[in-house]
């Protein structure tokens, strides 16, 4: 497996691998089960998030910059488990650990942008609901639905650029030792790590890039609370206080599930080492779990959407009675 010299092309002294191998879970028994688990993961999140899609669509009550922000942060939960599980199904329990030089440049890319994705679109919620709590008389001034399209076209736009370049800058990597990937995905860490040329670039691109969607977007929403818990305390009555803090459960919840478990697997990794086994199993789950969850957190946190459900069950509870009669 590490000869991996027939298998090589060589193009102006930079040498690239005609496949990688995904080496996954090593030593670990059973370990088909886990990523059968990740796929069950993957069906709820599928399922729970294209209902939320849906739903935003087809209600117009939904129209407003809030459900506009959560359309969007669907869009992304759902892109990126579709970019991630599938392959890792297919890698490992079909038995396929091998993709194409520029297969794994594509599924670096799309795991890595709608991942990214998710990050911003909290940081919009914040911002949201900072705005409605500390400025609700200008809300509607401030925030409307003309301001976050322009908002999203712009991340969206500038997160495929960066992550394009972050990508682009692995295609300058000659890999001349091993094609072997100790990971579950095209992973941008793991594959620049196997090159056998400056790197420099490439560390410093992950460097920024966790500055740009792990630690900026946490500080940013830490200090936009801030802002809101300073705004309550002047609110003279507990029940306005609980109040407008109601409306920021959701985000909150969405906040934790997405941004704690990746805190928590850096502050791990600084003070012990992390085996690879033990870094596959904790960012699959940090990259798997938040999709399915969210959408969760919305219906069971957001009354506008519980009752767009209740009102179309109830719907078809009537149609199926006026059929059977």
């Amino acid at each position: 497996m590490n000869s991996v010299s027939e298998s090589f092309s060589e193009n102006n002294s930079i040498v690239h691998p005609e496949y990688f191998f995904i080496v996954g879970l090593s030593g670990v028994p059973y370990s088909t089960y886990y990523y059968i688990f990740l796929f069950f993961l993957y069906i709820i999140a599928v399922i729970w998030n294209s209902v939320v899609l849906f739903i935003i669509v087809v209600d117009q009550n939904l129209h407003s910059p809030k459900y506009f922000a959560m359309f969007h942060l669907a869009l992304a939960d759902f892109s990126e488990t579709n970019a991630l599980i599938p392959n890792i199904m297919k890698i490992f329990v079909f038995d396929s650990q091998y993709i194409s030089f520029n297969a794994c440049l594509a599924n670096m890319f799309f795991v890595h942008f709608f991942s990214t994705m998710q990050s911003f679109t909290l940081v919009v919620l914040a911002y949201d609901r900072f705005i409605a709590i500390c400025l609700p008389l200008r809300y509607h001034a401030i925030v409307n639905n003309t301001v976050m399209s322009v908002v999203f076209l712009v991340l969206w736009a500038f997160n495929g650029c960066l992550v394009s370049f972050v990508v682009f800058l692995i295609k300058r990597l000659s890999f001349c030792k091993t094609n072997m990937i100790p990971s579950y995905y095209c992973d941008h860490g793991p594959v620049f790590r196997l090159a056998c040329n400056d790197v420099s670039i490439n560390v410093f691109m992950a460097k920024l890039c966790t500055a740009l969607y792990l630690v900026a977007p946490f500080l940013i929403i830490v200090l936009s609370y801030l802002g809101i818990f300073l705004a309550l305390s002047k609110i003279t009555t507990w029940e306005g206080r609980l109040k407008a803090l109601k409306t920021c459960v959701s985000h909150l919840l969405l906040v934790g599930s997405f941004f704690l478990p990746i805190i928590c697997i850096y502050m791990v990794a600084f003070v012990i080492y992390l085996t690879p086994n033990a870094r596959i199993i904790s960012t699959s789950l940090a990259y798997a779990v938040p999709p399915m969850l969210h959408p969760i957190i919305y219906v069971l946190n957001t009354a506008e959407i519980k009752e767009v459900i209740r009102k179309y069950i109830k719907k078809r509870s009537t149609q199926i009675e006026s059929v059977s009669n």
